[in-house]
């Protein structure tokens, strides 16, 4: 496999700029997790620890064998919503080894409003269940949690897409055969009980465990009996009477040791298998990476330098390299993993859309993963380029992108709009995973344009009407509030506090942050049952 020859010069003003840009963007990057993970009040802290509880990041600890990776998932989901106290929507959740296998991990953080459920935490937990099915990963819950925040109830109970469906996936789970274990390190009130009960095997922990439907307050409320946490549904009851619950813990620590001994005891499990090679470091230096983003996303750059540093030995066996020269197609391995990438130099072209469909076909008849590497403005437009076939062509591409049956992962780098995004396996389009760089955004177009838009719309409207064009006064009160939005909402800290994305990553981690999501899709198979693709119009 050829290797790439990087041209890019590290000691020039332009990638020193970068470079301490995008260097600042991860430090703050780091600081947000680092808050995301430990910021909690002292009065929360003391009551957890009154109670005989463990913080949910130790439990995290104990949980995860000594030394191994946690790709998180969604660390700043709820990020500057509600309060802007509920971090990561209150929920530790993310794909971690337990006695030597990839399993799904998620904890509810008591700290954060009692463990209580918000609209986004059930969004949370759905894409979360959306990479356990998609990915056939075991699911390990330490549960504790008082419920639904009511106030937010509409927003999260009766939709499709509420907590409701938490449940009926879970049912899902189960008759897929992915094995689903829980912990009960607190309340596990109304849905929380349910969530719990319809797991394959339940441990109960002594002194502070307890699953009910309705609480001590509503079954006071509703009949008039005085009745303890425990004694309605503490282990006992669900050990002992009911049979709910599997086994009983004598605390927190106890029942991580027996989740670990479940885990062990799981039937092995056959991972897919690629034609791997022996994983080898990229020929150059992933920090670099900083350097070659442009923070200016007008400014564009070879996507090739940022293959260089996230493949195997900065490998890459390029596809119709001459060939619609805006999008770089090829082949390379990412830890041993071999991959299939699409990553931008520009706008698409018809060309572009074609060189994409037939690549596509040809790594997925292989059966070998999909890596899109965005920073898309969109498609081309105008007369030439309809006459052309653009949108045609592109729908060949999209259609592709759609039906691929292989694994997609998808790293958004710069820009993502509009059209571009769903050809380039946007977040609609399925990816296993899907990340952003700090400096990435995304939206329908950019605030500029889609001001200018307005503006021209408005005018013509002016003109049919016979009145006069905006005074450049009245231009800028239209475009000044649509560039704030789209500065705002394409932010990349907007996208991952809305579950847009799975996380906001170090640049510099990207090839590591891919070996993981290959390393965990492979535990379901690499095809599923449809072959083939729908019509390509020609």
């Amino acid at each position: 496999m050829d290797v790439i020859q990087s041209k890019i010069d590290t000691s020039s003003d332009l990638y020193q700029k970068n470079y301490n840009a995008m260097e600042t963007l991860v430090t703050d990057l780091k600081k947000e997790l680092k808050r995301a993970m430990e910021e909690r009040s002292q009065k929360s802290k003391d009551r957890l620890k009154e109670s005989g509880k463990i913080p949910a990041a130790k439990k995290l600890e104990l949980l995860l064998d000594r030394n191994s990776p946690f790709l998180e998932i969604a660390p700043l989901a709820a990020k500057g919503l509600y309060d802007g106290k509920v971090h990561k929507a209150g929920l530790i959740t993310g794909i971690g080894v337990v006695e030597g296998r990839e399993v799904f991990i998620s904890i509810n953080d008591a700290t954060i409003k009692g463990g209580a459920g918000y609209p986004m935490s059930a969004k949370k937990g759905l894409r979360c269940q959306t990479i356990c099915m998609e990915n056939r990963i075991p699911t390990i819950s330490l549960v504790d949690s008082a419920g639904a925040y009511l106030p937010l109830q509409s927003e999260m109970f009766p939709d499709i897409d509420g907590g409701g469906k938490i449940f009926y996936n879970q049912a899902m789970m189960s008759k897929m055969g992915i094995p689903q274990i829980a912990a009960v390190m607190g309340l596990c009130t109304a849905g929380g009980a349910y969530g719990v009960a319809m797991c394959d095997e339940i441990v109960h922990v002594k002194g502070h465990g307890a699953i009910f439907l309705g609480g001590p307050p509503l079954v006071k409320a509703a009949t008039g009996e005085e009745v303890t946490a425990d004694q309605l549904g503490g282990p006992d009851v669900h050990c002992r009477e009911s049979g709910l619950s599997d086994y009983i813990a004598e605390d927190d620590v106890d029942a991580i040791r027996i989740i670990r001994n479940i885990v062990k005891n799981l039937p092995l499990n056959e991972k897919s298998r690629l034609s791997m090679k022996a994983p080898e470091p990229p020929a150059y230096d992933p920090k670099e990476i900083y350097g070659i983003a442009n923070q200016d996303l007008s400014l564009p750059y070879d996507c090739r330098e940022i293959i260089a540093r996230i493949t195997d030995g900065s490998g890459f066996h390029e596809f119709k390299a001459t060939y619609g020269e805006t999008l770089v197609c090829g082949w390379a391995y990412i830890h041993g993993y071999p991959v299939g990438i699409l990553g931008n130099n520009g706008v698409l072209f018809s060309e572009s859309a074609l060189k994409a469909t037939q690549f596509i076909q040809l790594t997925d008849k292989r059966g070998i993963p999909l890596v899109f590497i965005q920073n898309i403005s969109g498609f081309i437009i105008g007369k030439a380029y309809e006459r052309g076939g653009i949108t045609k062509n592109g729908h060949k591409m999209v259609n592709a992108v759609s039906t691929a049956t292989v694994p997609k992962f998808t790293v958004i780098v710069g820009n993502s709009a509009g059209a571009g995004n769903y050809a380039m396996c946007g977040r609609a389009y399925s990816p296993r995973f899907l990340w952003m760089w700090p400096n990435a955004k995304i939206g329908v177009m950019g605030g500029e344009q889609a001001a200018g838009v307005l503006v021209s719309i408005t005018n013509d409207q002016n003109e049919r009407l016979g009145k006069p064009p905006l005074t450049p006064d009245e231009e800028k009160a239209i475009c000044e509030p649509v560039i704030a939005a789209a500065e705002k909402e394409g932010n990349a800290y907007y996208s991952t506090a809305h579950i847009w994305d799975d996380g906001i990553i170090d640049p510099a981690k990207t090839r590591d942050t891919l070996g993981l999501s290959i390393s965990a899709a492979l535990n379901a198979p690499i095809r599923d049952d449809v072959h083939g693709y729908g019509i390509f119009r020609m």
